[in-house]
């Protein structure tokens, strides 16, 4: 769509520009509009509303942030959110920005935000007269001679007018004369220059001089004009003038030619001799401005060369006109023009400007989403001025161009802002030139944090080792849990789960820091009550959706020796009396002492000494089987009340203790026993049939104790062979090893029960014995009991358990 644009005092309302213009030529990625307006347009001057032009919605036009962007320093152009008007924002100098070329275009890029579009538009600066004519020099002096032929011409100064079109030079005027003929040229650009035609021949005796006056005019309405004196000296005659030998010479040079440069070299002959014939060359006085500061002449060769920079993007050719004097009283020159072609080469590196960026990047953007726009320019031409951008390769982002000279920074892989959270993107803009210029602008891209990560540990589950009887609050493990994640996303927070049939155990037992992980005990831990827990971490995030992580604990609750022996037999606060006839020999059995102890482990490895006695030479007891024997035959002197204390003891470290009392009753052989056997050969009868079934009973326990011994010794050695490996082992670190002694007797003599130990491998020497940690036993005490009791003597456990059932007092 055209804007229209009016000039007031200066351009009619009939001149305004056509509105319903419109350009089919769109592409994907763009629209193009098109408006004019004049030079010299006051600030706030509307241009034309971009937003019906581009059908956009002029409510969300302040939210999506319509911008103007060109690539010149200067913001000629603005638009006002309120009404959709492109308006003038500085002052519009059509020969500053285009100088003399014809036509003066701005191109701008309206840019809008969320989503991102981009438009292109042009805006065409129509040229105001408002520049006057001016011609180099104030006066301009000839020497012409009365013997020039009429029909002769005369190059003059020529005027320069910045206005283009029909506002710029169109014509010259020369005052009323006699002699001289005005004659306008026009050269290859369409500039207008002027010559004198001697029409008359001067007569230097009847007028040596003239003045004449040149006036140059413009197109503009009002004209606008500049006058130049011109006074004419005639000459006494002077029979030939040079001559070129070609009117037209044509070169051609690098635009980076270094001073010096040889461009061409004219020749000019006098078919005189002396001083007329001698030829001074010299540049012609209706050359343009700047040619004498960029090209020098040999006044005696006639070569031209370089003598400033040339630049081809500021000319492209130079017509510069040469002039050939004789050096007689009275010269004549001769004139021809030189055309220099400028080649261009590649001296200007692309320009690259960065228009929009669209930063931080989520992390989990889609392919192909717009990061960057960017435009790039180069001053040069041809090939030399194709500019092509590129990406720093193996990076997640591409470069793709939809519009000449625009570019467009996408994503082309997927971000991950844990392995990557900033880009700096080095864009080279490089032109098709030889040698190829480049320029580098570093885009700088951040990518934001998206919750895509859950929580981290270093191992999928814990086993935490915990003595009993531990203090509460004290932390007995710190999970080591984290987030790649950036913050609030890898904010943790810690909880814990029960998993299974289990209940109760999380805030009566255990309970963890929130914000840290460390897992505390509430309550002191008994070995004997539980000895295994097993719970679940559960570690939330702070990303929404939220991620977790699930960490198994299991904790196991190590023995202390909190526990002190138990007595099973005798029964605590009953009388026992054993009977014992006198005359016993040694060695004689007289009862046994049981315990038990609720501690595992060494701690409840239990051993029997005599405290106290009548007659400690009297009894001995067992040291593991708490078996008291006499230890001598028994005598008259012997009290017959013997009350027996035993020490039992574990083997824990502080060691503990209890006693159990037992009285002994020394017995006399009894009257009636002998009324019933007058003659005395019924107790001798009733001695040897006890011995008889002694000694059988003694042949059959000792059989099937080697029997027990030899399948005992087998069943180790085969063991021992399948598990040689665990053996090498050191002992654990979680219990002492016990003496050489103390474990083996404790297990063969049956006195523990299976519920306080963990399963042992025993060698002759017990103190190669491992315990297996993980599987404790699951028995009550009661059971324990039992078991203990069971492996004693059958007539002892009978007796035992009809001890327990057996009434109070009886």
């Amino acid at each position: 769509m055209v804007a229209e644009a009016r000039s007031s005092g200066l351009v009619s309302p009939g001149r305004t520009v056509g509105v319903l213009l419109l350009l089919a030529a769109l592409t994907e990625a763009s629209t193009i509009i098109h408006y004019e307006i004049l030079e010299e347009r006051e600030r706030g001057f509307p241009v034309g509303n971009v937003v019906t032009d581009l059908g956009l919605d002029l409510g969300s036009l302040s939210a999506r942030r319509l911008r103007v962007v060109s690539g010149a320093s200067r913001r000629f152009f603005e638009v006002n959110w309120e009404t959709g008007e492109m308006f003038v924002n500085d002052r519009l100098d059509r020969e500053e920005l285009c100088g003399t070329l014809p036509s003066c275009t701005v191109t701008l890029e309206l840019v809008v935000e969320n989503p991102l579009e981009l438009f292109s538009a042009e805006v065409v600066v129509q040229d105001i007269n408002d520049n006057n004519p001016s011609f180099p020099t104030g006066e301009m002096k000839l020497e012409i001679s009365e013997a020039m032929a009429p029909g002769t011409r005369f190059p003059l100064e020529s005027a320069h007018d910045p206005d283009v079109g029909s506002n710029s030079l169109q014509t010259y005027e020369l005052s009323h004369n006699e002699y001289f003929a005005l004659r306008v040229q026009t050269r290859e650009d369409g500039t207008k220059y002027a010559e004198l035609v001697l029409e008359r021949a001067l007569d230097w005796e009847r007028e040596p001089s003239v003045q004449l006056v040149l006036t140059a005019l413009d197109g503009g309405t009002p004209a606008r004009s500049a006058t130049l004196p011109i006074r004419i000296t005639v000459l006494d005659a002077n029979d030939n003038a040079p001559a070129f030998n070609q009117s037209l010479y044509r070169a051609r040079v690098r635009e980076d030619a270094p001073p010096g440069t040889r461009v061409a070299q004219v020749r000019a002959t006098d078919l005189d001799e002396g001083l007329n014939g001698e030829i001074v060359y010299s540049f012609g006085s209706h050359n343009r401005a700047g040619v004498r500061e960029l090209f020098a002449l040999d006044l005696v060769t006639g070569v031209l060369t370089i003598k400033g920079r040339l630049d081809f993007e500021d000319t492209k050719l130079h017509e510069i006109y040469i002039q050939a004097k004789d050096k007689g009283a009275n010269p004549e020159g001769a004139h021809c023009k030189v055309l220099v072609e400028v080649v261009d080469v590649n001296d200007n590196a692309p320009e690259i400007t960065v228009t929009s960026v669209y930063s931080p990047v989520p992390e989990d953007a889609p392919l192909g989403t717009v990061i960057a726009l960017l435009s790039v320019t180069d001053l040069d031409a041809g090939e030399n001025g194709l500019v092509t951008c590129e990406a720093p390769p193996g990076l997640p982002f591409s470069l793709t161009s939809s519009l000449k000279n625009y570019f467009t920074l996408k994503t082309s892989a997927a971000l991950d802002r844990e392995t990557m959270p900033e880009y700096n993107l080095s864009i080279t803009a490089r032109d098709s030139g030889t040698p190829s210029l480049s320029a580098i602008t570093t885009v700088k891209v951040q990518v934001s944090d998206v919750n895509d990560n859950p929580p981290q540990s270093s191992q999928s589950s814990y086993d935490v080792y915990v003595e009993e009887n531990n203090p509460p609050g004290v932390p007995i493990l710190n999970l080591s849990v984290w987030d790649p994640d950036a913050p609030p996303n890898a904010r943790l927070s810690f909880f814990l789960l029960e998993p299974g049939a289990e209940t109760g155990l999380v805030g009566r037992y255990f309970t963890i820091n929130r914000d840290n992980g460390v897992l505390t005990t509430l309550v002191p831990l008994d070995y004997e009550d539980q000895r295994e827990f097993q719970l679940t971490a559960h570690i939330n995030d702070g990303g929404n959706p939220v991620l977790a992580t699930n960490i198994s604990v299991n904790i196991f609750v190590t023995d202390r020796n909190d526990n002190a022996p138990q007595v099973l037999y005798p029964r605590p606060g009953q009388s026992s009396v054993e009977m014992l006839p006198r005359g016993t020999a040694a060695g004689h059995v007289v009862s046994r002492v049981v315990g038990w102890d609720a501690d595992a482990g060494h701690n409840a490895w239990l051993s029997y000494s005599l405290l106290g006695a009548p007659n400690q030479s009297l009894f001995a007891v067992g040291l593991h089987t708490g078996q008291i024997s006499t230890a001598r035959p028994i005598q008259d002197t012997d009290s017959p009340r013997q009350i027996l204390t035993v020490l039992i003891s574990d083997n824990g470290e502080p060691l503990l203790s209890t006693t159990a009392t037992l009285t002994v009753s020394v017995t006399e052989e009894s009257p009636e026993a002998r009324a019933e056997f007058p003659s005395g050969s019924a107790p001798r009868e009733q001695n040897k049939n006890l011995t008889f079934y002694l000694l059988l009973s003694l042949i059959l326990v000792s059989v099937g104790f080697a029997v027990t011994v030899l399948g005992v010794i087998i069943f180790k050695v085969y063991k021992w062979k399948r598990s040689r490996d665990l053996y090498r082992a050191p002992v654990s670190s979680l219990y002492r090893t016990p003496g050489p002694s103390l474990h083996a007797d404790a297990v063969r003599g049956g006195l523990m029960p299976p519920h306080l130990y963990h399963q042992v491998y025993l060698t002759t020497d017990s103190r190669r014995s491992d315990p297996l940690l993980k599987k404790p036993g699951a028995a009550s005490p009661l059971a324990s009991r039992q078991n203990t009791l069971r492996s004693c003597d059958p007539v002892f456990y009978r007796q035992v358990l009809g001890a327990e059932s057996a009434p109070p007092g009886q």
